[in-house]
């Protein structure tokens, strides 16, 4: 006899454990089903370990620099290996973190592949077999997967995706990354902080071309001084992998092939979303190009059956599939009843970006070009690093903050930063979003001192010609 639920959620990665935490703190019985690791990509392959990685990258990198610092440390080396393995060790503990909260919050864990077989329905097959669950309500939550090159699939020696990359057997000499996303720069960055020799492609005329143009103009003059060799508007024509190494036949601006010889080869040309074999067909649900269509609760085109996360259109990033869980939740439980919980359909124009290289690169919002594209009439305000105390006082005097307001409301339509621990300041534009904030609430709040977030004071007050430290 089939298990019944009131939820339950397909899927176990920060869009789905969440949706299952949530749902079941509004008493609903729910259960999830994972057909790998509870955490799913993020904690376990993706975000969660590369941040690790990127940490052990950025200390050699400072330690290498003691003398700026008037400290000595030589005889400095990395060990590729412990270095892994302490990546590995923190993947394992927010794992079992996972496993603690399902237990918590007396969410049922169904460990196998589940497939959809009607509206409320769930087939999970494991290693103890089939079973078939029931509910009033699913939500998938199956992520997404690396993206391979159709003419070079990754195998995981000399070709890698970012999972290979993540744990290799073997620190590159010369490595070419192919796409300059955060993915692609985000590797390229931990191996050379590590000693690589690395060349980046991306086909955009310019590298994280989702970031604002003077962004992206800024990193690659960054990456270039620190011995990146980055190269625009190039093509990938093959990849020819053997025991040595890889041959790539490389297509320049100007149509001109040659063929290069690397190392490896890290492929970050986006990812597929896992939509493929969960019984999306038989229940009607349409996709494009394997994307799921919602509502802006989550709601599919079948009653009773939700989506989340990278199956869902972009942007493809963890903390938006978490909120689309909470959102898919309450909305769920609304539907059943409770009237104590008002959901709200994502904005996504206030979902943060955040790239983790060295600098870091962050951002919310309309970049410039894109804010003159939709007719706005602009103020746009910059604040560099160099002229705030605490940045000169860390050493890192490098970057640059950026805001872009409409001339006519005061509204914040766009922040773009880059530069140490952006990735941590970018929250207080974004609450700034959310809040539907003007530039006179920016410019009247107190900032402490001495902080790197004073230059998001700055960086307003420059869009108005108010500016004091520069």
């Amino acid at each position: 006899m089939a298990e019944q639920y009131d939820v339950i959620v397909l899927g176990s990665g920060p869009g789905g454990y969440v949706a299952a935490i949530r749902s079941a703190q509004l008493g609903l019985k729910t259960a999830i089903v994972e057909r790998e690791n509870l955490g799913g990509i993020c904690l376990n392959w993706g975000c969660i370990p590369t941040k690790a990685l990127l940490r052990s990258a950025e200390v050699f990198h400072q330690m290498q620099h003691a003398k700026a610092y008037g400290l000595s440390a030589t005889g400095v080396t990395a060990d590729l290996a412990a270095v892994v393995a302490r990546s590995r060790g923190v993947a394992k503990q927010l794992n079992q973190g996972v496993t603690h909260l399902m237990k918590k919050n007396k969410v049922a864990v169904h460990m196998g592949n589940g497939k959809l077989l009607a509206p409320g329905k769930l087939e999970v097959t494991g290693e103890k077999g089939t079973e078939t669950l029931t509910a009033k309500h699913i939500i998938v939550a199956t992520g997404a997967r690396a993206r391979d090159l159709p003419f070079a699939p990754a195998d995981g020696n000399r070709i890698w995706t970012y999972r290979h990359a993540m744990t290799p057997k073997e620190m590159p000499t010369k490595l070419l990354v192919i796409g300059s996303g955060a993915i692609g720069i985000e590797f390229a960055s931990f191996y050379n902080d590590l000693g690589a020799d690395v060349t980046v492609v991306e086909m955009a005329d310019r590298i994280v071309p989702a970031e604002d143009a003077d962004v992206s103009a800024f990193l690659e003059k960054s990456l270039t001084k620190q011995g990146f060799k980055i190269r625009t508007k190039t093509g990938l024509e093959g990849l020819v992998a053997d025991a040595k190494g890889v041959k790539a036949k490389i297509k320049a601006p100007d149509g001109k092939v040659t063929e290069e010889e690397f190392s490896h080869v890290i492929v970050a040309v986006g990812v597929v979303a896992n939509t493929e074999n969960i019984g999306l067909e038989t229940l009607g649900i349409k996709t494009d190009r394997g994307i799921i269509s919602t509502d802006p609760l989550g709601r599919t085109g079948v009653k009773g059956v939700w989506a989340i996360g990278d199956v869902t259109p972009g942007p493809w990033l963890a903390h938006k599939a978490s909120h689309e869980g909470v959102t898919a939740a309450e909305a769920i439980a609304q539907e059943l009843g409770n009237k104590e919980v008002h959901p709200h359909g994502l904005d996504r124009r206030n979902i943060p970006g955040c790239t983790y290289c060295h600098p870091q690169v962050a951002s919310v919002g309309l970049t410039e070009a894109k804010a003159k594209e939709a007719g706005y009439t602009l103020k746009v305000g910059t604040f560099p690093f160099i002229g705030n105390g605490k940045a000169i006082a860390l050493g890192e005097p490098e970057g640059f903050i950026k805001t872009v307001f409409d001339a006519k409301t005061g509204e914040l339509l766009g922040a773009h930063m880059i530069g140490a621990e952006v990735t941590e300041l970018i929250q207080g534009y974004v609450v700034g979003k959310t809040l539907e904030t003007t530039e006179v609430e920016l410019i009247n709040t107190v900032f402490p001192h001495p902080t790197l977030s004073e230059m998001m004071h700055e960086a307003t007050l420059a869009a108005y010609g108010r500016a004091i430290h520069i």
